[in-house]
C-alpha cells in the first residue's frame, strides 16, 4: 500500500513494523530487574526530558510490534544476541540495549546516552552482564519448576 505523504514522497505503510498486526501478534517487552528490585532502564527513562522519553518509548513500541525482525535504523546488532534500540536527536544518540530471551521476550537491559558514533565498552559490558544474569535466572527458574514437578510425582 503506497500513500502519498504531505511532502510528496511515497511511503510504503504496509512495510512499517506493526502495520496490519493484531494486538495478539505483539512481542512481549520486559525490563531487566536488579536483585534489589531496581529497574535500571526505567530509572534512565525517567531521567530523560519528556520529549526524548516519549520518542525512546515510541522506538521501544516499534520493537514490540516488529520483534526480532525490526532492523536498522530502528535497531542494530551489537554482538551475539545483544542488540540496541536506536534514536538520534541532533548530535545526541539514545540507546537501549536488549536481547530476546528463550521465552521470546525482549528484555531491556541498559539505557544510555552518547555523543559519539562508537559505543563505550563499559556499556556493552553492562548489557552482557545483565543478559547473562537474566539467562541464569531463567535456567534456575526452569530447573526449580522441573524439581517441583518431580517431587509431585514421587509424592503420589
Amino acid at each position: 500500500m503506497l500513500t502519498e505523504h504531505r511532502f510528496g514522497k511515497f511511503i510504503k505503510f504496509d512495510k512499517l513494523p506493526g502495520v496490519g498486526q493484531e494486538p495478539s501478534e505483539l512481542w512481549e517487552i520486559d525490563l531487566y530487574k536488579e536483585d534489589d528490585g531496581a529497574l535500571p532502564v526505567k530509572t534512565w527513562l525517567d531521567g530523560l526530558p519528556e520529549e526524548v522519553r516519549g520518542k525512546v518509548i515510541a522506538r521501544i513500541d516499534l520493537l514490540k510490534k516488529g520483534g526480532p525482525t525490526l532492523d536498522y535504523p530502528y535497531t542494530s546488532q551489537i554482538e551475539g544476541k545483544l542488540r540496541e534500540v536506536r534514536l538520534r536527536m541532533g548530535k545526541t544518540r539514545y540507546r537501549v540495549l536488549y536481547f530476546f530471551d528463550e521465552n521470546r521476550t525482549a528484555v531491556l537491559l541498559h539505557g544510555f546516552t552518547k555523543n559519539t558514533a562508537t559505543m563505550e565498552e563499559a556499556d556493552k559490558r553492562i548489557g552482557r552482564t545483565r543478559m547473562t544474569k537474566h539467562e541464569t535466572r531463567l535456567v534456575a527458574k526452569k530447573s526449580g519448576a522441573k524439581s517441583d514437578r518431580t517431587k509431585g510425582k514421587r509424592g503420589k
